[in-house]
């Protein structure tokens, strides 16, 4: 009688991102989409990300990863994601530097300590259509995007970009002002977003406001 062999995983924590990393290596399993829905609304499972780790298919790669969302859609790249794999592998390993595959092209990742993990995402993409934009925008440092009334906003003119997913940034005088838990869901869905993005706010501290 055979039995299925278990499945290794970790819930990590990248950022504030919850992750789930899978590691399915040694097997053919590949999560559905009606998988991933399942694992992502079990509170025991539940994850922002699941990074789904597969043989390599590259040579001097540590793993060919599926990236998904918890709609069970598929994401090129996820820099925290690519983190918490990157400590969940050094903890089965003697290496300090691992090299990932995913859509989005190859992620290295080296692990210095426990809390100082840095991944090289590659060249961003500023060009409207490689983020991708639904309309063209000529400079997209400050593209037309607002949230709230048209003369007086609560958010407005994001810079986006793509660093293996889409990224919009909104920079704000107080980011603790903002509910990014209420704004974020609404606006990473946003028409101009055909493949969603993820919605960050950033504050820029001055000298004198240190």
């Amino acid at each position: 009688m055979s039995t299925t062999p278990p499945i290794t995983f970790a819930k990590m924590n990248g950022l504030g991102n919850e992750i789930l990393a899978v590691d399915l290596r040694g097997s053919a399993k590949v999560f559905t989409a009606e998988e991933v829905r399942v694992l992502a609304a079990d509170p025991a499972t539940r994850f922002d990300q699941l990074m789904a780790l597969h043989d390599p298919r590259v040579a001097g790669t540590t793993a060919f990863v599926r990236i998904y969302n918890a709609d069970g859609s598929e994401a090129g790249a996820c820099g925290n994601g690519t983190r918490c794999i990157a400590l969940f592998d050094r903890r089965r390993s003697s290496s300090d530097r691992f090299t990932y595959e995913t859509a989005a092209g190859l992620l290295r990742a080296h692990v210095d300590n426990p809390d100082r993990i840095t991944v090289d995402m590659g060249e961003p993409k500023f060009g409207w259509q490689d983020i991708p934009l639904s309309e063209p925008f000529q400079d997209t440092r400050a593209i037309e995007l607002q949230l709230g009334p048209i003369d007086k906003p609560v958010l407005h003119s994001p810079a986006v970009v793509n660093v293996g997913n889409p990224h919009a940034v909104f920079f704000v005088d107080d980011v603790d002002a903002h509910d990014l838990g209420r704004v974020g869901p609404f606006l990473e869905n946003h028409i101009l977003f055909p493949e969603r993005a993820n919605i960050s706010l950033a504050q820029v501290i001055t000298p004198e406001r240190i």
